[in-house]
């Protein structure tokens, strides 16, 4: 398939010269819409996304970087939901193994029986894997316990559990997905927010009204099917079809600390199996640091920037202090990031810990589908029910979904992992070939964090990035990895997307004041 040149003039292009009615009209740019997008393309259909920020700029940017079954569903007996995610994250790593790799994973245990119990679980996980093994589960020594993982203190520890699971970067996964639809014919849009659904004759949903957040035009997009997958946002747009309706989103949020790669050596993670709030904690090496997390607290409302609490952070260093020889300080958080999970309503409990990670589809009386719940790993096979169901219902000619064994954009399996800019995969020799015709493009914009001019022209050119913020945050990692780096190199990018853009000075001030009033949401306390 012949890759396209994909920057936003390119998209509002496609957008404009669309003749009669859209397929498939997707309100959200986050896994689940761009997942829905990619599989309709491939299928044939002619196929809109619309989103109102940029991609991924909610929670799908905002994961554990996991691709996993879900040890802690297993311990609920979910076993249909590990065993999907298991199978889905074997296509992942096949399909983007540029962007998915194995992670040794250690349970440190502290009795015998402890080990014992979860040596036995964790046979069982293997038993579910099979065919979509990552790698086995083993019981480990003290001593081998202590060499997977070096910064473990060992005071308590009474050997350990080995399994394995998939790591990916969330955001970067994302733009390789909208890639590979928009390279099928998809025509994805960010900053293009919904401001109401469009009715037929017969009052059915047959579209959505948008504003172009940059140009402030209107338009009206029609479509045989509207299919709202806005995560978290799921009932603000299901109120514009019945302002009536009850709520099916319970919103919980969770909090990630960044720490020093220093303070947790060695290429495993661990995972505290118990707390307090009956959640599971990860320490898990990613990009050169560690990521502890998360927490879980129900909140009223989603919000596209939501900041922590300091009782989550207290929380987080308290918990993963008990089993590090050097427990982290709050000086050593280099950053933070919080993301929204859309539980789906599904039973009485008041802690959203215990709420459904499957995905469920509703369609309204007046046609509108929604989707939501779910998580990352099983995007691919949520897109795949939702555009069945909209095949079905609107009788339309569509090929077999094609996306368990469709490579993404940048795909190679010469991968390696220690590799910083390995998540460009096969795309990385444009980067390289802009920096060879320009060798000033190839200098970094930072002393301590990787990032060439030559990678901020590539984003807008081929990733669609229209600011600052989505440079630093998910086209690069920045923000979310250092975020007074990312602070710091704020203007130069500014510059060099104003000159790309074709943007003034005035435009370039304005958008570095903003990208440093979201920073705060990720910067820790002086």
């Amino acid at each position: 398939m012949i890759q396209s040149t994909m920057n936003r003039e390119d998209a509002l292009r496609r957008f404009h010269v669309h003749d009669g009615l859209w397929d498939l009209v997707v309100i959200g740019g986050g896994a689940t819409g761009v997942a829905i997008a990619m599989d309709a393309a491939l299928r044939g259909l002619a196929v809109v996304l619309v989103e109102q920020a940029d991609f991924g700029k909610g929670t799908s940017s905002r994961s554990t970087k996991l691709v996993h079954g879900g040890v802690r569903y297993l311990q609920q007996g979910n076993i249909a939901l590990v065993r999907d995610a298991l199978r889905e994250r074997t296509l992942l790593r096949a399909n983007a193994p540029h962007l998915v790799h194995d992670l040794p994973v250690v349970i440190p245990c502290r009795s015998w029986w402890q080990r014992f119990v979860y040596a036995i679980g964790l046979k069982v996980y293997d038993f579910l894997a099979v065919g979509n093994s990552f790698g086995r589960s083993r019981s480990l020594s003290v001593s081998e316990t202590m060499k997977a993982v070096p910064a473990l203190s060992n005071d308590r520890i009474k050997g350990g559990v080995l399994y394995h699971d998939g790591q990916f970067d969330d955001a970067r996964l994302l733009i390789s997905m909208v890639q590979t639809g928009y390279d099928a014919g998809a025509c994805l849009l960010n900053y293009m927010r919904v401001t109401s659904l469009i009715r037929d004759e017969e009052q059915r949903i047959s579209g959505v009204g948008v504003s172009d957040a940059e140009s402030g035009q209107q338009f009206s997009i029609r479509g045989r099917a509207v299919i709202n997958a806005t995560g978290p946002f799921s009932d603000a747009i299901r109120s514009l079809d019945d302002a009536n309706q009850e709520p099916m989103i319970a919103p919980s949020q969770g909090v990630h600390l960044v720490l020093p790669r220093d303070l947790f050596p060695g290429n495993a993670a661990i995972i505290v199996p118990k707390t307090s709030d009956g959640r599971v904690i990860f320490v898990i090496p990613w990009h050169q640091h560690a990521i502890v997390g998360t927490t879980d607290t129900p909140i009223d409302e989603a919000c596209l920037e939501p900041q922590p609490q300091i009782a989550e952070i207290e929380f987080l260093l308290a918990t993963v202090a008990d089993y590090l020889e050097r427990p982290p300080e709050p000086q050593d958080v280099l950053g933070y990031f919080t993301g929204v999970r859309p539980l789906v309503k599904g039973d009485k409990s008041a802690r959203t810990a215990s709420l459904s990670r499957d995905h469920i589809i509703r369609l309204s009386e007046d046609g509108l589908i929604t989707i939501a719940g779910g998580k990352w790993t099983t995007a691919r096979k949520m897109a795949e029910d939702c555009v069945d169901k909209a095949v079905q219902l609107h009788k339309l000619t569509a090929q077999p979904c094609s996306t368990k064994n469709h490579r993404l954009r940048g795909a190679t399996d010469k991968v390696d992992v220690t590799d910083e800019r390995a998540v460009y995969g096969t795309d990385i020799s444009g980067v390289q070939q802009l920096e060879r015709e320009q060798p000033i493009l190839a200098e970094s914009l930072s002393t301590t964090f990787g990032l060439t001019a030559a990678q901020v022209i590539w984003a807008a050119r081929q990733e669609m990035a229209r600011t600052v913020e989505d440079v630093l945050a998910r086209r690069s990692r920045a923000l979310f990895l250092d975020s007074r780096a990312a602070v710091a190199m704020a203007p130069a990018v500014a510059a060099i997307l104003a000159d790309e853009l074709g943007h003034d000075a005035e435009w370039c001030q304005t958008q570095v004041a903003e990208f440093k009033e979201v920073a705060k949401n990720y910067l820790p306390a002086s």
